[in-house]
C-alpha cells in the first residue's frame, strides 16, 4: 500500500531541492523513496515552467519598450544627426561606448556593428580612454555607495552622477556595481533575511571537526599582485586534515576558475557521499552554473552567512599561512618563479608543516593514519 504524504511534507521536500540540496541527500534525510522525490520535483518544475511562459509576453513588450526609450534617450545625447556623415557618427557613439549595449548605439544612428567594432578596436591601440573612464567611473561610485551608507542603488547612484556632470546610464552604473560587488541593502529586513535563509544554507555553523576524509570540503580565493597584475590563486581543502586537494592559479577571477578547481578535486579524490562543499558568498560560488555542477555529483552546498568572515575561517587561515610564510616574503622575478613557488607552499603544507588541529601531524600524516586504522578494522 502506497503512503500517504502531507502537503507539509512535500513542501518541505521542493524547499530542500531548491536550496540546492541532491536528491540522494533529501533521501538520505527523509527516508521518502527516490521516485516520490522525483515525481513530486518534476510536478514542481511543471508549474514553475507555466508560470514563466505567462510571463513571457509581458517581458518581451517591456524589453521592447525599455530598448525604444534607450535609443531615444541615446538621440537625445548624441550630439549628432542619422543622416550626418559616418566619421562623425562613430566619433559621437564612441563617447557613449559602455554606457548603453552595442545594438542598441549602432540602431540609433543606423551604424552597422561591424564598423563601429572595428573604429572601436581601432582605437584603443591608440589610447586608453575607454578604461580611464571606466575606473573614473567606479571611484565616483564607490564614494556615493559609501557616502549613503551602501543604501543607494542602481538609479539614485545615477541621478547623483549625472547632477555632478557624469553623463551615465542606469544600466552602466548597475553593470559596474555587479562587477565592483556592490548591493544596496535597502531591503525590507524580513524580506531579505527569510530570502538568505532560503537559498544559503549554512549546513557548518563553524564546526569544522570532522570524522572522515571527504565529509566536508571548504573553499576559497585570493589574490596576489605581481608585476602589477592580479593573480587568483583558489584553493580546496578537506576539513578532516586539512589537506590542500586541488589549487589553480588564474589571471581572471571567474566562475571557471572554481569549476576547474572543483572537477581536479573530484577527480582526484573520487569522493563517498554524502559530500558538503562550503564557501562564502563569493558569485563565482552562487552562479547558476557552478551549483548545477555541485547538484549533478550530488554534492551539498553550504555558505557562510553574510559578512561573517568566521564561518570560513579555516580558508582564512589558510591564505594568511600562505602569504605570510611564502608570497610576501619573495620578490619573485617572474611568473613561472610566483607560480612555482606556490606549488612548492603547497606540497610543504600537505607533508611537512604539523597542523595544530591534526595534534601537530602534517595533513598528509592525519589522513594516511585515518587509512591505516581502517584497513585494520
Amino acid at each position: 500500500m502506497n503512503k500517504k504524504y502531507t502537503e507539509e511534507q512535500k513542501q518541505a521536500v521542493i524547499n530542500q531541492f531548491t536550496d540546492g540540496m541532491s536528491v540522494v541527500a533529501i533521501v538520505s534525510n527523509t527516508g521518502i523513496p527516490r521516485s516520490t522525490v522525483y515525481a513530486w520535483i518534476k510536478i514542481y518544475q511543471t508549474k514553475q515552467n507555466k508560470k514563466e511562459v505567462s510571463l513571457k509576453n509581458f517581458r518581451v513588450l517591456e524589453a521592447k519598450v525599455k530598448r525604444l526609450e534607450g535609443i531615444i534617450e541615446i538621440l537625445q545625447n548624441v550630439g549628432c544627426r542619422v543622416d550626418d556623415p559616418l566619421d562623425i557618427k562613430l566619433y559621437a557613439l564612441e563617447q557613449l561606448y559602455g554606457q548603453y549595449s552595442v545594438h542598441m548605439l549602432c540602431d540609433a544612428l543606423k551604424v552597422s556593428r561591424g564598423t563601429f567594432y572595428n573604429h572601436v578596436l581601432r582605437n584603443k591601440k591608440d589610447n586608453t580612454w575607454y578604461a580611464k573612464r571606466r575606473e573614473e567611473y567606479r571611484l565616483k561610485i564607490q564614494q556615493i555607495y559609501d557616502d549613503s551608507n551602501q543604501i543607494f542603488g542602481a538609479a539614485k547612484i545615477a541621478t547623483v552622477m549625472k547632477d555632478n556632470g557624469y553623463r551615465i546610464s542606469v544600466e552602466m552604473v548597475r553593470k559596474l556595481m555587479r562587477d565592483m560587488g556592490l548591493i544596496s541593502i535597502r531591503q525590507d529586513a524580513k524580506d531579505l533575511y527569510d530570502k538568505e535563509q532560503r537559498r544559503y544554507k549554512n549546513y557548518l555553523n563553524q564546526q569544522f571537526t570532522t570524522t572522515r576524509p571527504n565529509e566536508v570540503w571548504v573553499s576559497d580565493i585570493t589574490y596576489f599582485r605581481f608585476n602589477n597584475k592580479n593573480f587568483y590563486i583558489c584553493v580546496i581543502l578537506d576539513l578532516f586534515s586539512r589537506m590542500v586537494i586541488a589549487y589553480k592559479v588564474g589571471k581572471v577571477n571567474s566562475t571557471q576558475l572554481v569549476r576547474s578547481t572543483f572537477q581536479m578535486a573530484y577527480m582526484e579524490r573520487k569522493p563517498v557521499l554524502p559530500l558538503t562543499f562550503h564557501t562564502d558568498r563569493g558569485s563565482n560560488y552562487q552562479s547558476k552554473t557552478f551549483r548545477l555542477l555541485l547538484r549533478s555529483f550530488g554534492v551539498t552546498q553550504s555558505f557562510s552567512r553574510a559578512h561573517i568572515p568566521y564561518d570560513n575561517s579555516v580558508m582564512e587561515s589558510f591564505f594568511s599561512n600562505l602569504k605570510r610564510e611564502e608570497l610576501y616574503r619573495t620578490k619573485y622575478r617572474s611568473e613561472g618563479e610566483f607560480r612555482t613557488a606556490v606549488d612548492r607552499y603547497i606540497v610543504f603544507y600537505n607533508e611537512q608543516r604539523p597542523h595544530a588541529k591534526n595534534g601537530y601531524k602534517t595533513p598528509m600524516k592525519k589522513e594516511l593514519d585515518y587509512l591505516n586504522k581502517q584497513a585494520i578494522l
